[in-house]
């Protein structure tokens, strides 16, 4: 219990980060929806061009960050330092060739990707790309150090910064410089200078090591790694591929104006990442430590509970943003609002995705990588299936269908194999029991939309199911009679 105490403890650290820092990173949702029309489609090459470039940074880190911590967490691994400056020397050689290969193809990279008119989006966030992968380890071997803090400040601290720069570009400037010219490409133009002055930050973790690049060890953790790489590939393909191929599937002008209304439809949904990647910095340096310590039924009785909490936590999420969607949907302009009817069911597949991550680590720690290779890769197949098939006919409602089904069935997969291999008896009864309430609590709010006209009421109504709903968490797993009890003895 003391090990998921400090787990609840870092989470809440690195949560800070990632939730403060994605909820100001909203600001720029109503900046950019307000200044850049739907019908333009100009939020839809920013949705696009964001999807590629998550989909490249899997690709230049190649599963090193899980796997830095496996290796640097082995009893066999006495000089974590020389994990550590292996890892980074690797992901900056990869890095570097990359940024290397799109300089030298960039006219028929940016041809390729319908960008020939402007080449300077691909080569900007090429740039970025290889930074932000090469930021990844550092950022690794905070979490390693149990450094949260500077972890935090240095993801708020870019967060800062793009929002000030942001601000300038695209309220002050064009308000007081005659001329001044709003365009997409200053999005990723301040991306970039944002990403390569963090790097600066990190001088300590880069200069302040012995770096030594031990070759037999690199070959071990890419041994490791590849599963973890294709596993990876499949995985930010179930969140990007819907972006990637929306505009071949529904090609033109109208592909580029719901492609855009169905990005910023997703932004609101994206608090669910905000919970699950809080939750991921903290679990995966505390999952393989623990292997490392090997208390391995403690552990085990510790992930069923960390799993049972996770969905308490984001199921409380999912009705909170449902319940307060009259407030909530002014984060984006009202020409997008034709997507906030997708929502609800991007969030669903977000709480799957943190699902599936929960149940991945059973192959991790038991050095089975090439399962979640298979896992993701059946995931996203049914993904990527559902959106050819579906999106001429259903638009951006298929996209959001189909990552319920890819990450259900990933999960599902990873569940029925996971417990032949790693057995864990997770409390499905009281998950069970969870899910009905929340979705029938869904239901509720869903009859108060349609049936109630005034807004006020219609909060006030969905406050007392969110309190209702808080009060079903107190009364079964945080029951306060225990807690004044255990105050009442310390004082």
């Amino acid at each position: 219990m003391a090990s998921l105490k400090s787990l609840a403890k870092d989470t809440a650290i690195y949560g800070l980060s990632s939730i403060v820092g994605r909820f100001l990173n909203y600001l720029l949702v109503p900046l950019y929806t307000a200044k850049i029309s739907a019908a333009s489609g100009g939020y839809g090459v920013v949705t696009e061009i964001y999807s590629y470039t998550a989909f490249f940074f899997v690709i230049l880190t190649f599963g090193m960050e899980t796997t830095l911590f496996r290796f640097i967490n082995r009893k066999d691994e006495p000089a974590p330092t020389r994990v550590y400056t292996t890892a980074l020397a690797a992901v900056l050689a990869v890095g570097v060739c990359f940024v290397a290969a799109i300089a030298l193809a960039l006219p028929s990279v940016s041809s390729a990707l319908g960008y020939a008119a402007h080449p300077e989006y691909v080569m900007m966030m090429a740039i970025v790309i290889a930074l932000d992968a090469f930021q990844a380890i550092p950022f690794c071997y905070l979490r390693y150090q149990k450094r949260p803090i500077k972890f935090a400040a240095l993801k708020l601290g870019f967060i800062f910064l793009n929002i000030g720069l942001n601000l300038l570009f695209f309220l002050v400037l064009p308000k007081y410089v005659a001329g001044w010219q709003i365009e997409v490409g200053h999005v990723f133009a301040i991306n970039l200078f944002c990403t390569a002055f963090i790097t600066l930050f990190f001088w300590r973790e880069l200069l302040g090591v012995r770096w030594r690049v031990d070759f037999r060890l690199l070959r071990r953790m890419l041994g490791y790694a590849w599963p973890i790489l294709i596993l990876g590939i499949a995985g930010i393909l179930n969140q990007t591929a819907d972006k990637m191929i929306f505009k071949h599937v529904m090609p033109g002008t109208q592909g580029e104006v719901e492609l855009g209304i169905y990005g910023a439809g997703v932004k609101i949904a994206m608090i669910m990442a905000m919970i699950t990647q809080a939750f991921r910095y903290a679990y995966e340096p505390f999952v393989f430590a623990s292997c490392r310590d090997g208390e391995e039924t403690d552990n085990r009785q510790t992930y069923a509970l960390a799993m049972k909490f996770f969905l308490i936590f984001t199921f409380l999420a999912f009705l909170c943003v449902v319940g307060y969607m009259d407030i909530i949907k002014h984060l984006i302009g009202s020409d997008y609002w034709a997507s906030l009817r997708v929502v609800p069911i991007v969030m669903v597949a977000e709480i799957l995705m943190g699902v599936y991550f929960n149940l991945s680590f059973w192959y991790k720690v038991t050095d089975r990588t090439i399962w979640g290779a298979w896992f993701s890769g059946i995931g996203c197949l049914v993904l990527i299936a559902i959106n050819v098939i579906f999106i001429p006919s259903y638009s951006y409602a298929a996209c959001a269908w189909a990552g319920v089904a890819g990450y259900g069935t990933a999960a599902l997969l990873s569940y029925v194999v996971g417990q032949h291999y790693y057995p864990i008896r997770y409390p499905l009864r009281r998950i069970g029991l969870y899910v009905f309430v929340t979705a029938v609590l869904y239901a509720a709010m869903r009859l108060n939309e349609v049936a109630i006209t005034s807004v006020p009421l219609r909060l006030l109504l969905n406050t007392g199911l969110i309190g209702l709903f808080a009060a079903l968490i107190v009364r079964l797993d945080f029951p306060l009679g225990k807690l004044l009890k255990r105050l009442r003895r310390r004082g």
